[in-house]
C-alpha cells in the first residue's frame, strides 16, 4: 500500500481508456484517496460510475479548465473534502482541429492559443491555485508525447504544445522544490484514448511503434498508471523536473531496426512478423 494516507485529485478522466484512469486506478490500488474532475454535465454522467470504482463517488468536481472560477471552486472543494492534498494529476490537451492535420505554417493565432491555454498553462494555474493545499513532498505529475521533441506526422500544433509543456515542468520543479513539491512528466507511447482519435493516421502510429521500440509492442494504460503510482508515491521522492519516457523504449531509437530477406533486401518486422 505505497499510496496508503495520500489524497490526490486526477483530471482528465474521459473513460476507462484515458490515461489518467490508468494512474487514477493504479494509486487506488495501493491505498490513495482520489477526487477526480468531469469537463462538462455530459461527461460528469459517464463518470460516475467510474467514480464508484475509484472510492470518489462524493468527490466528483466540475472543473473547465477554461475557466478560472471553476478552478477556484476545485479548490474549494477539496479544500473542504480533504484539507490537504498530496498529488495533481494533470491530464488534459486539446487542439483544434486545424491543428492536427495540414501544413503546420497555416495554423491560425487563435488555434495556437487555445491550444496553449488548454494543454500548457492550465497546469500552471491549477498548480498556483491549489498550491496553498499541498503538503510537503506533494507531487504534480502531467503527461506529455514524444511528439514535443521530435517531428510526428499530423501531431502539429499537439507537439508544439508537448514542447512547451515539457519545459514548464522543468521551470515548475525549481519554483516548487524550495517548498518540497516536486514536478514530473510522464511521456507516453501512443494508445487509443479518446484524445488520439483526433490525430490522423493514427491507427499506423501505432504500428510503427510496434516495429521500431525495443520491446516490439505497444504499451498499456496500466503500465503508464504503475509509472504514474512510482512518481507520485515517496518512491520517487528525489525524482523531479524529469520526463519519464513509457513507450517500450522508442525515444532511443536513431532509426529503425531492419531485418534482410534471404536476397539480402531490407525489411521493417511488424511485431516480429
Amino acid at each position: 500500500m505505497l499510496m496508503s494516507g495520500k489524497k490526490g485529485i486526477v483530471l482528465g478522466i474521459a473513460n476507462k481508456k484515458s490515461i489518467a484512469y490508468g494512474i487514477a486506478k493504479a494509486c487506488r490500488e495501493q491505498g490513495a484517496e482520489l477526487a477526480i474532475t468531469y469537463l462538462n454535465e455530459r461527461f460528469g454522467k459517464k463518470l460516475e460510475p467510474i467514480a464508484e470504482e475509484l472510492g470518489c463517488s462524493s468527490r466528483l468536481y466540475p472543473c473547465d479548465v477554461s475557466k478560472p472560477e471553476e478552478i477556484e471552486a476545485l479548490r474549494d472543494s477539496l479544500e473542504k473534502d480533504f484539507t490537504k492534498i498530496d498529488f495533481i494529476v494533470h491530464s488534459i490537451a486539446f487542439a483544434p482541429k486545424e491543428g492536427l492535420g495540414g501544413h503546420f505554417i497555416d495554423i491560425g493565432k487563435e488555434a495556437f492559443n487555445v491550444a496553449m491555454d488548454i494543454s500548457v498553462y492550465s497546469l500552471i494555474e491549477i498548480s498556483r491555485v491549489l498550491k496553498p493545499l499541498m503538503s510537503e513532498g506533494a507531487s504534480i505529475l502531467t503527461l506529455s508525447y514524444h511528439g514535443g521533441v521530435k517531428y510526428i506526422p499530423n501531431y502539429n500544433l499537439m507537439g508544439v504544445a508537448k514542447a512547451a509543456l515539457e519545459m514548464t515542468v522543468r521551470y515548475m520543479a525549481e519554483d516548487l522544490g524550495r517548498d518540497g513539491i516536486r514536478v514530473n512528466a510522464i511521456s507516453a507511447g501512443p494508445i487509443k484514448t479518446l484524445a488520439a482519435a483526433g490525430i490522423g493516421d493514427f491507427s499506423f502510429m501505432l504500428k510503427w511503434n510496434a516495429a521500431h521500440s525495443p520491446l516490439r509492442r505497444n504499451i498499456s494504460i496500466d503500465e503508464v498508471g504503475k509509472s504514474g503510482m512510482y512518481l507520485l508515491s515517496e518512491l520517487s521522492s528525489a525524482v523531479t523536473g524529469e520526463i519519464h519516457y513509457v513507450d517500450g523504449g522508442f525515444n532511443i531509437m536513431g532509426m529503425p531496426a531492419v531485418e534482410f530477406d534471404e536476397d539480402g533486401k531490407p525489411h521493417i518486422a511488424w511485431n516480429g512478423e
